[in-house]
């Protein structure tokens, strides 16, 4: 293949166009979110996978897991966590069958947080996908999310 290749331009135009939908839904919620609750993004996200955690069989998250799902790296994952325990939204406590372990919970002013920021995240990304539905570039992209969330289990 060559840089003129037409599948090639193709993909790379397909690539532009999604990476532009995801930047402006990403950014359109941040503004929500840093407006209405004094959270990022990212700080929503992480406090939203902490949050499904659970004490049984396998139901913490090791950094990287977590790291993984907010797609962050693990040393920017820590400094996430720090900041959102300084805020009195996190804690970390040693594991109970491995003391090198640490485990990350939502604190109750946490999860208080998330569940009045889930209704700005859900409405901000509504706003994003029809504002992007408009831009024919964009509209398949926003089909394919929408029917991916439809199938997705919550």
């Amino acid at each position: 293949m060559t840089a003129t290749d037409p599948a090639l331009t193709a993909l790379a135009q397909g690539w532009c166009a999604l990476s532009l939908l995801h930047g402006r839904i990403e950014a359109h919620i941040e503004r929500a979110l840093q407006a209405k609750h004094d959270l990022s993004v990212r700080e929503y996200s992480l406090l939203d996978v902490l949050s499904r955690q659970h004490d049984g069989e396998g139901g913490h998250l090791q950094m990287k897991q977590v790291a993984d799902a907010v797609v962050l790296s693990q040393s920017a994952t820590t400094r996430l966590v720090s900041r959102l325990e300084d805020r009195g939204l996190l804690s970390r406590y040693l594991c109970p069958t491995d003391r090198r372990g640490i485990y990350t919970d939502v604190t109750d002013a946490g999860l208080a947080l998330l569940e009045a920021a889930r209704p700005t995240n859900e409405a901000a990304l509504r706003e994003a996908l029809d504002e992007a539905a408009q831009n024919p570039e964009l509209a398949p992209f926003v089909k394919a999310v929408e029917s991916a969330r439809g199938a997705s289990p919550e």
